[in-house]
This record gives structure tokens, sequence and C-alpha cells, in this order.
């Protein structure tokens, strides 16, 4: 399970270390990179790439220009990427110019994928979207419920 939020330093060749708690919940050495909804990246499992590109792909049509709009978004600028023996991603400098990464990333786990932010633009996200958060927390409320197992 990929959860967490950690920092680390983009080097000077785009490289960023994956944390080694996310490491391990990871199975071979091979993700997919494309760009997210908000300015960070998104970093998937082959098999959760699968899954996603997949349903994307048949609950839409070609013929359907907000379809295509996304598909351009989030599907054509995928990318196998590996982590290195060092524990390392290459990120691919067209992601890197989207998601405005400079030095310092933010590395957040999602359960079942991981975001990378700038850390400046993190910051930011938060800050501008508190309000709606606390709504969403409000909203969100009143559909989960903690059980006891």
């Amino acid at each position: 399970m990929l959860t967490g939020e950690f920092k680390y330093s983009l080097d000077d060749k785009g490289r960023l270390m994956i944390p080694a708690r996310m490491r391990s919940a990871i199975v071979g050495n091979v993700l997919i990179v494309t760009r997210a909804v908000e300015k960070c990246i998104w970093l998937f499992s082959p098999e959760e790439w699968k899954r996603i590109s997949q349903d994307m792909l048949l609950s839409s049509s070609l013929f359907h220009e907000k379809a295509r709009l996304i598909q351009r978004r989030i599907l054509a600028p995928a990318q196998e990427i590996e982590i290195d023996k060092s524990g390392r991603i290459s990120i691919p400098q067209t992601l890197r110019e989207y998601a405005n990464l400079k030095k310092e990333c933010i590395i957040l786990g999602m359960l079942k994928y991981m975001e990378i932010w700038d850390e400046e633009n993190y910051h930011n996200y938060w800050n501008e979207n508190e309000n709606k958060f606390r709504d969403a927390a409000e909203e969100l409320g009143g559909k989960v419920t903690f059980r006891d197992e």
C-alpha cells in the first residue's frame, strides 16, 4: 500500500529518490508516469495504469471533444520509467516542466498511485484550497463510517 508524505530533492539530472517504504510496496522496478489533473505528476504501477487507461478509453468516444481532451492530457504523455538500483526515477523533462518541478519535491502515497509535487506549488495548493478541503470533509463525513472489524 502506497501511503505517506515525503520530501526529496530532484538532482541536476532530473532524478528523484522514491522512498524505501514506497519502493517496498511496488512490484518490479517499472512505473508509469504522466500528467495529473493538478500541476503535479502521477505515478502508477503498470497494472494500475493498464486498468485506468482502458477504463478511460472504454468509457469515452473518440468523437467526443472532452474525451479527446482528457486523453491528450493524461494518456498521451504517459511514459514507462524504471526505478534504478539506487531507488531513483528519472522524470522526463516535459513532465518536470508541466509540474514545475524545481529542486525540492513532495512525494505523496495515494494508496494505488503516487503524486509528485514541487514543494512550493504543493504548499500554495493547500493554502488556496483549505476551505474547499473543509467543505469536502464535511460532505464526505456523512458517507464514511468507522466499523469495528
